[in-house]
């Protein structure tokens, strides 16, 4: 687990991978590539930043907002409810 300020190391692998994925999306369309092979290729592209976002969320919440939680605890609430959009 990471601690506040600190890069995150597996976020970031994960984010660099799904980069280099989405980058090639569109030349796989301008190449007229199959369907299904671009749909995998954006599915793959999700599946590695949801996997980025948890693994930030998961740091988070053990550092960042542990912290907070206990200096402005309606802060922290509000600052949850945006992350779930809600």
């Amino acid at each position: 687990m990471h601690k506040h300020g600190e890069p995150n190391e597996k976020a970031r692998k994960v984010l660099n991978m799904a980069s280099g994925s989405l980058v090639k999306i569109p030349e796989m369309v301008e190449n007229g590539r199959y369907c299904p092979d671009v749909i995998q290729r954006i599915d793959s592209v999700i599946g590695l930043l949801k996997s980025a976002r948890t693994e930030l969320l998961r740091g988070h919440l053990d550092s960042c907002l542990a912290e907070r939680l206990k200096n402005d605890k309606e802060g922290a609430v509000k600052e949850l409810l945006k992350i779930y959009n809600l």
